[in-house]
């Protein structure tokens, strides 16, 4: 049977209404009901952005309970974490600024310009993947550096997994642009299949590298980057067995200036403000590696615990692409009605992912915690920290999403300064400060037990 038929027959099976057939010859995102539409696009992204969470939750996961280096480990991955997050905060910004720029076009039937906004998002992730590779080769051991105390083996696991991350990256960087493809045309079904086919991946690789071929913390990272390209491989099969909406000529990867400041007068603050997810985290490790506490505690704690909530995080990142998607599709029709409904439907249904997630991590801070101390000792101790510090952040998830779903629908109508401006207060200037005053404290360790 050929390959496109089967994939026709997938896709039309997801879009069943009732037992009658879609027609997809007009995009969903101009027709279907806008309370359903939310669900049906937005499940799917929600799954593809929390699985982008589980990578390194799964890389933590198994390097703690690699035995007595298991903390180490754990310190080593927490402070290589911004980095990774700088990637993905790249990658989106630039898919977050194609998605609307496609949306509009597709909204518009420009096909010419959809055509060349791909190609001209194709250009990109080369270019982006060449910078991380040179900083993966030259500066990965001086940033360790800078957050590892002085500590040589963690600075040598933290910079072999660095390395490996960031000079290996074009599976992450390119998903996100081919993702993007498929969730401007309605296609999300797809782009999941793609990133939980890696993410099943990355888990079954973590294993066997990390166990029985006792690779330690590069095996960590070999598992993540082969996911990740396994994800970019099926979603690029996708995107030209599927879309027929985008022509995939060459031709059209030409670099065109105007269109690449389109995209990034709606994307950079998207980069922003998932950039700045990195400048909270490497803050905070150098904030922690001030307090008189054991570092390695800390650190290794403050790592999990946040990777741990990018669950929620991310499900709200999920929610606010989809209202990026269809919000800038019927902008660009110019529909007052359903961009009207789209605004309604998003940030109501960040409300209640957010809360169900709350009480989620609520009840599951244990066993969630517990994951990574199974291999006892010092992983225990950060168990019990990781335990509380997620009963604590969870309370705060629906205001979290509230300003989440805010900044997508901001992002849709082409603002760029107020949503980055949103970003700075909830994850720096509030942050920073009251972190900092905490250190303050004899004993953090304790002091976090006894709260």
């Amino acid at each position: 049977m050929d390959l496109r038929l089967i994939f026709l027959l997938i896709e039309n099976f997801y879009t069943q209404e009732g037992g009658i057939m879609e027609e997809v010859k007009q995009n969903k995102m101009a027709v279907a009901p806008m309370k359903k539409l939310f669900w049906k696009m937005g499940l799917p992204m929600i799954i593809s952005m929390v699985l982008q969470a589980l990578y390194n939750v799964v890389d933590s996961i198994f390097v703690t309970n690699m035995g007595e280096k298991g903390a180490l480990a754990n310190q080593a991955l927490t402070l290589a974490f911004p980095i990774q997050i700088l990637i993905i905060a790249v990658g989106v910004g630039t898919g977050v600024g194609l998605n609307a720029l496609l949306s509009k076009s597709l909204g518009k039937k420009d096909n010419e310009k959809v055509n060349k906004i791909a190609g001209n998002g194709i250009f990109l992730s080369i270019c982006i993947f060449a910078v991380f590779f040179l900083f993966g080769a030259f500066g990965s051991k001086w940033f360790i550096s800078l957050f590892a105390g002085g500590n040589e083996e963690v600075i040598s696991m933290g910079t072999t997994y660095l390395q490996i991350c960031t000079c290996v990256s074009f599976g992450s960087i390119g998903y996100t642009v081919y993702e993007r493809f498929l969730q401007a045309t309605g296609k999300t079904i797809f782009s999941t299949i793609a990133q939980i086919t890696g993410a099943l991946t990355n888990i079954v690789l973590d294993y066997v590298f990390i166990f029985p071929l006792g690779m330690g913390v590069a095996g960590a990272a070999w598992a993540t980057v082969i996911g990740q390209i396994v994800s970019l491989i099926l979603a690029m099969i996708f995107h030209y067995t599927l879309n027929k909406e985008i022509n995939g000529n060459v031709k059209y990867i030409k670099p065109e200036a105007g269109i690449i400041k389109g995209i990034y007068n709606i994307g950079v603050s998207a980069a922003l403000m998932q950039g700045l997810l990195a400048v909270m985290m490497a803050g905070m490790n150098a904030i922690l590696n001030l307090a008189h506490a054991n570092q390695t505690i800390l650190v290794g704690s403050f790592g999990i615990y946040y990777k741990v909530q990018q669950i929620a995080l991310f499900s709200a990142f999920g929610l606010s692409n989809t209202i990026i998607s269809i919000l800038s599709f019927n902008y660009g029709m110019k529909d007052k009605k359903r961009i009207d409904d789209c605004i309604k439907y998003g940030i109501m249904d960040s409300l209640i992912v957010t809360f169900i997630l709350t009480i989620v991590f609520e009840i599951l801070a244990r066993p969630l915690s517990s994951l990574f101390g199974l291999a006892g000792g010092s992983t225990t101790e950060i168990t019990d920290i990781c335990v509380v510090a997620l009963r604590i952040a969870s309370i705060g998830y629906i205001f979290m999403g509230f300003s989440v779903a805010v900044q997508g629908v901001l992002q849709s109508l082409g603002y760029a300064a107020r949503p980055l401006i949103i970003s700075l207060l909830r994850l720096v200037i509030f942050v920073f400060p009251i972190a900092y005053l905490f250190t303050l404290s004899d004993n953090v360790t304790n002091y976090i037990k006894m709260s």
